[in-house]
């Protein structure tokens, strides 16, 4: 156990970047109380950028233990939607499972078993994905950049699957239409919404203590500090690597199916879009750290709307690729990142 206390800190630990944020986030809340931003554009960035962040999160721990970019993360997002759509719309109703309108919410109780369901199912094929491709490609001792493209092409692969199954159109969850809540300064917060930032919350202090309280969760950061130590301090690192690929999976699925309630609607390509997003944040957060990553992430939705008080929505990737290239350029490492 002594070796599982050398962990690599991806819970940040310096003040500096920390402050950062903080400020930043400050100056924020002080731009939306004045003309310049629209409040409303700012509290909506924040349930959007929880979506991302959720999402970047597991893509940030795939990247710390295995050291390569998974581009089939936000496929990823998007099977775990339509699984849960899947189950929604046809097994469900097979066995009298049906509703909608949950409290204050449009969707329905259905919705609150499919989530985990959902998030089974992708951990299941993220772990299969690495057993049948990835671990082959790893054992033949191929590069990260060859690594990066095998997950290009089980990105194509898994929208192909969507595309099949459900074809190319919109689709949507079970849903009755529900008034949104308004605050004070014209802030209008879609029911839905409430639930997609109190999940995010509950989701993230159960990673957090799972990665700071539980034996396989310091593994996880012992492994991904540094591998051959881990590996020869006893800690067996195929399941290590299980761990992340699940965590990832079902992390994903919750991202996907959170911003289809999001958004009250299902495209094939609606993980690809997020594809920047979710590279921005883990860019600005600071690479293999998760936490950073959603705090990237939140950044990042806050951004992302704000562009659209100016500019079209259709360039909400181009903000958050502006933001990725000029912390690139001031602080490559991201906000906490580790130093040298």
């Amino acid at each position: 156990m002594a070796t599982l206390k050398q962990v690599a800190r991806w819970v940040p630990s310096h003040w500096g970047a920390g402050h950062l944020v903080l400020a930043g986030f400050l100056a924020l809340l002080v731009l939306a109380v004045s003309p310049v931003i629209k409040l409303d554009l700012v509290v909506n960035g924040l349930f959007l950028g929880a979506i991302i962040g959720l999402g970047a999160i597991g893509l940030s721990l795939v990247y710390g233990i295995l050291k390569f970019a998974h581009i089939g993360h936000g496929d990823f997002m998007t099977l775990g939607a339509y699984f849960a759509l899947f189950l929604l719309s046809d097994l469900f109703p097979r066995i009298g499972l049906t509703g909608a309108g949950l409290g204050p919410f449009t969707f329905g109780y259905p919705l609150l078993l499919a989530l985990p369901l959902a998030m089974l199912a992708m951990a299941v094929v993220a772990i299969a994905l690495d057993l049948g491709i990835y671990r082959r490609l790893r054992r033949r001792g191929v590069n990260p950049v060859v690594l990066a493209m095998a997950s290009l092409g089980v990105a194509i692969a898994l929208r192909g699957v969507v595309q099949i199954f459900w074809g190319g159109g919109t689709e949507q969850y079970p849903r009755v239409s529900k008034l949104f809540y308004r605050l004070p300064m014209d802030v209008r917060i879609p029911p839905d919404n409430l639930f997609v930032g109190g999940l995010t919350v509950v989701l993230v202090v159960a990673l957090y203590l799972f990665l700071t309280r539980s034996k396989m969760g310091k593994a996880m950061r012992a492994t991904s500090d540094n591998p051959d130590l881990a590996r020869v301090s006893g800690i067996n690192t195929e399941h290590i690597l299980w761990w992340t690929w699940a965590i990832g999976g079902a992390l994903a699925a919750t991202a996907g199916v959170l911003l289809a309630v999001s958004q009250a609607q299902l495209v094939p390509i609606m993980g690809w879009r997020l594809l920047i997003p979710l590279f921005a944040a883990v860019i600005l957060g600071g690479i293999g750290n998760p936490f950073g990553a959603l705090v990237g992430g939140l950044i990042i939705g806050v951004t992302s709307e704000i562009s659209t008080q100016w500019l079209n929505p259709s360039y909400k990737p181009a903000m958050a690729f502006l933001v990725m290239i000029i912390m690139l350029l001031f602080r490559p490492r991201g906000l906490f990142g580790a130093k040298d």
